[in-house]
């Protein structure tokens, strides 16, 4: 018997989901790899605190396991974690949760982002989402099978969403809106006039909206951070996220959190209990000490970024390359059209010439074009040494 010799494609050209292969991979990765080969690099590119964890907060991850907490928790997380979730959320923004069936404990933001669009979008469901934002959002909604609506956000406007761009993108097919801010990359945040009519927007159409608030609490100046859900009318429809890796220097401990109406958390766990069943029981310990002892660390360290802020805005501006005042996260964006390159050759060049790390801007989406992203999460004397090697590549640039 002969065999006919097989018109498909190898299987490794089709093993991959049609919704994976059109996700190319990160626009970020490329720069990275080309770091790990170098010596004597400023990193402004990570969006990670360099801080350590504060003391305090390690002892007890530390005591959570001399005293054998290496088990299963429940599906949602430890109910002591979800009890002080609940009472900060209530503190600091009125809006409070059921720590029984309204609040679950996630491995990161991450994974809450994750849970939150697979267990709400079925194929072809459009979620309207603001660019540039973090690379993260546009593959998590792919793979959950939805659609992207973007809307841009410019540099003229401080990088503002304008709630009529929202509104006019909004069609039969929108389930959702995404907000995530303060905003990765830009530092916008939303202020207080577009935070409501864009809530008004989302009761108009009947949205539902995601809010990854995982930068909640750097925030800056007069900037005071508002849940989305505390807005009126919006915890019914609203799934709010956050984590402790930004403000509590825990990125490594893999920690975040979500919070929806019970029904729509019932499903939410469903994805979280089969893909995941718990996060770290050791990890969530430590969580609950930097919420109940650790304000006194998230305030000195939002102080420092704030020293830094000023510092690298103002450098960059005077460097040339201009550059809005970022309200919240720890991200500056500036715009580096006036050296004659692009986004990515001048994110390679700076690298090569003068060992300094940064990620181009349309990393993040075609809004980012022309600009690149600048973590000032490091060290005040690493940002002067910065600013003196980019102000000098700068010059160099323009002068060729």
């Amino acid at each position: 018997m002969t065999t006919q010799p097989s018109t498909r494609p190898p299987l490794a050209d089709r093993a991959l989901a049609q919704r994976v292969r059109q996700v190319p991979p990160s626009g970020i990765r490329r720069f990275f790899d080309i770091l790990a080969t170098m010596d004597d690099v400023i990193s402004l590119g990570v969006g990670e605190p360099d801080f350590d964890t504060p003391r305090e907060i390690v002892e007890a991850g530390v005591e959570s396991l001399r005293e054998g907490r290496t088990h299963y928790t429940s599906n949602f997380g430890t109910i002591e974690l979800r009890r002080a979730l609940s009472e900060h959320l209530e503190r600091r923004y009125g809006v409070r949760y059921d720590p029984a069936t309204e609040i679950l404990v996630t491995v990161g933001a991450s994974e809450a982002v994750d849970l939150a669009l697979r267990a709400t979008c079925d194929p072809g469901d459009e979620v309207i989402l603001h660019e540039p934002s973090y690379v993260a959002y546009v593959p998590a909604i792919v793979f959950a099978g939805g659609v992207v609506r973007h809307v841009p956000t410019r540099f003229e406007d401080d990088f503002a969403l304008d709630p009529a761009l929202v509104e006019a993108a909004v069609t039969t097919r929108t389930k959702a809106l995404f907000l995530g801010y303060p905003a990765n990359p830009t530092g916008a945040v939303l202020d207080v006039a577009v935070q409501d009519e864009l809530a008004r927007i989302a009761e108009r159409h009947d949205l539902l909206v995601y809010s990854d608030e995982i930068y909640d609490r750097l925030a800056y100046g007069t900037y005071r951070h508002r849940a989305f859900s505390s807005l009126p009318g919006m915890r019914e429809r609203t799934v709010l996220m956050g984590g402790f890796s930004k403000a509590y220097a825990m990125t490594g401990w893999r920690v975040g959190w979500l919070c929806a109406p019970a029904p729509i958390l019932e499903g939410i766990v469903k994805v979280h209990q089969y893909g995941i069943m718990s996060a770290s029981t050791v990890a969530q310990d430590a969580a609950l000490v930097a919420l109940t002892d650790g304000e006194a660390a998230v305030q000195a360290m939002v102080a420092e970024y704030d020293r830094r802020r000023r510092l690298l805005v103002d450098g960059l501006n005077r460097i040339g390359l201009p550059t809005f005042e970022p309200r919240g996260a720890f991200y500056a964006f500036p715009k580096i059209t006036s050296t004659g390159l692009t986004s990515d050759e001048f994110t390679e060049r700076l690298l090569r010439e003068e060992r300094v790390a940064v990620v181009p801007g349309d990393a993040f989406g075609p809004s980012g074009a022309g600009h690149v992203r600048m973590c000032y999460a490091t060290a005040y004397e690493q940002l002067e040494e910065a600013l003196v090697r980019i102000g000098r590549f700068v010059e160099r640039t323009r002068a060729g």
